[in-house]
């Protein structure tokens, strides 16, 4: 995993255009089976991969949070939600509040999730190939494509079951 990980950057950019020019076609015309397909090669990947044996989304890219996740995390450290918000997050360029470094605050060093439980909808979702209207976030997914290696894997795979 580790040597594949080095890779994937550059893995991810040679294939980036290739990627962005299936996606654009995807987008204009997405296949009725579209979401049954993408659940089919999420689970056949996830099947293979482990995500504790790579973490590299919490180790490289921080999730948004939801005020729901605030409200819930913050109960869970027995926080309020603004000495939460102070201790962790930052507020971006697009007004969303999101962590304040990464790596995550809350990666221990043996891959698990020190909120696991409460973590927040984003982290949950990750890397979003399963979910529905697949169609609807293709850049996000050519940008995951870059960090974690299933869905790397998906992506590859996809273009080999829906020709476009």
């Amino acid at each position: 995993m580790d040597e594949f990980l080095k890779q994937l950057p550059q893995l991810a950019k040679d294939k980036h255009n290739e990627n962005k020019k299936y996606f654009a076609k995807l987008k204009k015309k997405p296949p009725k089976n579209l979401d049954y397909v993408m659940q089919e090669l999420h689970e056949e990947e996830f099947e293979r991969t482990d995500c504790l044996t790579c973490a590299n989304c919490c180790k490289t890219t921080g999730p948004l949070f939801t005020n729901a996740d605030i409200e819930r995390i913050a109960k869970f450290l027995k926080l309020k939600p603004q000495q939460f918000i102070e201790q962790y997050l930052q507020v971006d360029e697009d007004n969303d509040h999101v962590l304040q470094e990464v790596p995550c605050t809350f990666l221990a060093p043996d891959n698990y999730c020190l909120i696991y439980e409460v973590r927040p909808k984003a982290c949950r979702g990750y890397p979003h190939t399963d979910r529905k209207k697949f169609h609807q976030i293709t850049n996000l997914t050519l940008k995951n494509t870059a960090i974690c290696p299933a869905a790397f894997n998906i992506v590859e795979e996809m273009k080999k079951r829906i020709k476009m």
